[in-house]
């Protein structure tokens, strides 16, 4: 999904309108309007103000394929635990158990 159409939709699953999106990122109705058309592309600033006002990551607004997940994780231990499942080898996370098993890029 395009950047635009993908602002468009999070803008909606919010209830927000054009007007209260932009208010959110210090932006005006019709900026946000051709974000949404893909006529102009947000600048790196505008990017992390809409991500702060979605609560998702850049990548998942800048990459297709990316999985959607909150800007920031609140539990430290668990962020720190996340980390940690990078470092196990291909063997040891497949030896998890079916309920825990999480696929690590």
């Amino acid at each position: 999904m395009p950047l635009g159409e993908r602002i468009k939709l999070l803008r909606k699953e919010k209830g927000d309108s054009q007007d209260d999106l932009a208010k959110q990122i210090g932006a005006d109705a019709r900026q946000i309007s051709r974000y949404e058309t893909g006529k102009i592309t947000p600048s790196a600033e505008a990017l992390i103000k809409l991500a702060e006002a979605f609560d998702v990551s850049i990548d998942y607004l800048l990459v297709e394929q990316a999985v959607r997940q909150p800007l920031r994780l609140d539990d430290a231990d668990l962020v720190n635990r996340l980390q940690d499942l990078q470092t196990l080898s291909e063997e040891d996370r497949t030896s998890l158990s079916p309920s825990v098993r999480l696929s690590v890029a």
